[in-house]
C-alpha cells in the first residue's frame, strides 16, 4: 500500500483529499505571501489518527502543515514545500468545563465562536485578543501569543497542560495532564510545565513547527457582574503611557487598549466606506479604552473603589486627562463597544482589517511603554517614504504586563488585487522590520519574511533552534520553510 492509500485509510475517504479544487481553499491566506501547493489534505478526528498520519509522512518525507483556523493573516499554513495539510478542524469538541478549578479543556479546531458561546451558557468566559475572528482557532491564537485585551490577572498565558504529537508520530502529555489515568486522576491539568523540561515552550509561537498541539487547558474568568466602559482622548502618547504605568500596576481596569482613529474607525464602521471615512476623521488621534467591572462578589465596591481611585489619580498627578463614559461626539459608544470587547468577529462579517481596501500587513513586536512614540514616529516616516501616507496607518498599542512592557501593532492596509501595491506594502514591511528591530523592537513571532531578519541577529540562538529541531523533527517534515528551518 502506497503512502496516499494509508493516509486516505487512516481518516476514511471522505476526510482525505488530493482533488486540486479542494486543495486550492489551504493555498493562500490574507496575507501578501504567494500561494502554495499541497498535495493532500486530511481531516483527523482524534490524537491517534494525528499520530497514525504524523508516522506515514514522517516515514515517507511528506511534509506535514497543521492547520486549524479558517482565517489566517501571516502566511504560516501556506504549504511552502507542497505535502499534507493536517485539517484539525474536525476536531472541535470541548472535552471539560470545570467550574471549580475555573478551567476549560478544549480540542484544536474549537473556534472563538464555539467556545465563548458555550462558557457563556455557564458564566464563564475566557480573556481574547483583539477581535479574534469567530472562525480561528481559540488554541492557535494561544499558541501564537495573542497578546490579551485583559491584563489585570497575573498569568499572561492561560495555557495549561495539553497534548501534542512530535513530528515522529508519538503521543505527549505535558505538564501536570502527563500524570497516570488523566484525566480521571486527582490532577486537573492546571500546571503546563514539566515532565522535566517546560515543553510547552517548544510549541509557543513555532508555527507548527515543532509538532501538533490536539487539546489543551485554558484558564477561564467569571463573567463581570457589572462593567463600565471609560474613555479618554489621547493626544499625548507618552502622557498615556505614563498614566497606565501609574494605574495598571494596582489591578484596575479589565480590557485597556489604545486605538488610532484609523484602527478604532474600521473596529466601530458599518456602512462602508461612508461611516469608515467619517469617523477616521471625527475621532481623536488617539482613544484610551478602559473596563473596570465588578466580578461575583460586591461588583458595586469593587467598581466605586476604581472610579475613586482613577479619579484620585487624575485630580493629583494626570489633570489633563479626561477620563469618562462618554467620547465627546460620539454618543452610546459604551453600550457598542463593550460587545465588541467581549465577542469574537462575526463571522458574517468581513473582518475590519480587511473592510478597509481588502486586505492588510500587520507589523507587532513588544517594546517598553517609554518607546511607543519613538517607533509610532519611525514608522510613520518609513511609510512616508514609501508613499504610504501616515494618516492610513491603523495603529494598536496592547499594554501588557501591567504596563510593563506593551505591543505596539501597526497594520498597512493594501488593494490584494493591486500587485504593485502589494509589492510596496511588502517592501515598507520589510524596511520597517529591519530598522526597528536596530532600535530595539523585540519580534517574537516572525513570520515569513521577518524570520531571516530576526534569524540572522540572533545566529547562535537560531543555530540552537536547529539543532533543537533535528533531535525531535530528525526529517523535517513539520511545516517546513518556516522560522529557520
Amino acid at each position: 500500500m502506497d503512502a496516499k492509500s494509508k493516509l486516505s485509510k487512516v481518516v476514511g475517504a471522505k476526510n482525505f483529499s488530493d482533488d486540486p479544487a479542494k486543495l486550492q481553499a489551504y493555498a493562500t491566506d490574507f496575507s501578501y505571501y504567494p500561494a502554495g501547493a499541497p498535495n493532500y489534505v486530511a481531516k483527523p478526528a482524534t490524537s491517534e489518527e494525528v499520530s497514525e498520519i504524523v508516522k506515514i509522512c514522517n516515514e515517507n518525507n511528506i511534509p506535514v502543515v497543521p492547520c486549524s483556523s479558517k482565517v489566517h493573516f501571516y502566511g504560516a499554513t501556506i504549504p511552502k514545500e507542497g505535502g499534507l495539510v493536517l485539517d484539525m478542524s474536525r476536531m472541535d469538541k470541548i472535552l471539560e468545563i470545570d467550574p471549580d478549578n475555573r478551567r476549560v479543556r478544549f480540542e484544536a479546531g474549537v473556534t472563538w465562536d464555539k467556545l465563548t458561546n458555550e462558557l457563556k451558557k455557564k458564566g464563564f468566559r475566557v480573556i481574547m485578543p483583539l477581535t479574534p475572528p469567530a472562525e480561528r482557532s481559540v488554541l492557535t491564537d494561544f499558541m501564537e501569543r495573542e497578546e490579551p485585551t485583559n491584563q489585570v490577572y497575573d498569568y499572561g498565558e492561560p495555557l495549561q497542560a495539553m497534548e501534542v504529537v512530535w513530528p515522529t508520530g508519538e503521543v505527549f502529555r505535558m505538564g501536570s495532564a502527563s500524570v497516570n489515568g488523566y484525566p480521571d486522576s486527582p490532577s486537573k491539568g492546571g500546571n503546563p510545565s514539566g515532565p522535566g523540561l517546560d515543553f510547552y515552550r517548544f510549541f509557543q509561537c513555532a508555527q507548527g513547527t515543532m509538532g501538533v498541539v490536539t487539546w489543551t487547558n485554558l484558564k477561564m474568568e467569571f463573567i463581570p457582574k457589572m462593567d463600565k466602559v471609560l474613555f479618554a482622548r489621547i493626544d499625548d502618547l507618552d502622557y498615556a503611557m505614563d498614566f497606565l504605568h501609574r494605574i495598571l500596576p494596582r489591578r484596575i481596569g479589565q480590557e485597556v487598549v489604545l486605538l488610532n482613529q484609523v484602527d478604532l474607525a474600521a473596529i466601530l464602521a458599518q456602512e462602508w466606506p461612508a461611516d469608515f471615512d467619517k469617523l477616521k476623521t471625527a475621532l481623536p488621534p488617539w482613544t484610551l479604552i478602559l473596563v473596570i467591572s465588578g466580578l461575583l462578589r460586591r461588583p458595586e465596591e469593587k467598581i466605586a473603589y476604581e472610579e475613586n481611585f482613577l479619579a484620585q489619580v487624575l485630580r493629583d498627578e494626570f489633570s489633563n486627562l479626561r477620563l469618562g463614559e462618554n467620547l465627546p461626539g460620539f454618543p452610546g459608544l459604551r453600550n457598542k463597544l463593550l460587545p465588541i470587547l467581549r465577542n469574537p468577529w462575526p463571522a458574517d462579517v468581513p473582518h475590519w482589517k480587511n473592510q478597509v481596501k481588502g486586505a492588510c500587513q500587520g507589523l507587532f513586536f513588544h517594546t517598553r511603554p517609554g518607546k511607543a512614540q519613538h517607533f509610532v514616529t519611525k514608522v510613520k516616516e518609513i511609510a512616508t517614504r514609501y508613499g504610504y501616507p501616515a494618516s492610513d496607518i491603523g495603529i494598536y498599542i496592547q499594554p501588557i504586563e501591567h504596563n510593563r512592557a506593551c505591543r505596539p501593532e501597526f497594520t498597512f492596509f493594501y488593494d490584494p488585487a493591486n500587485e504593485a501595491e502589494k509589492a510596496t506594502i511588502r517592501a515598507l514591511y520589510k524596511e520597517a522590520a529591519a530598522e526597528l528591530l536596530k532600535d530595539g523592537a523585540v519580534f517574537t513571532r516572525p513570520y515569513g519574511d521577518l524570520a531571516p531578519i530576526v534569524y540572522e541577529k540572533a545566529a547562535s540562538y537560531a543555530a540552537n533552534l536547529k539543532r533543537l529541531k533535528k533531535v525531535f523533527d530528525p526529517n523535517n517534515i513539520m511545516n517546513p520553510s518556516n522560522l529557520c528551518f
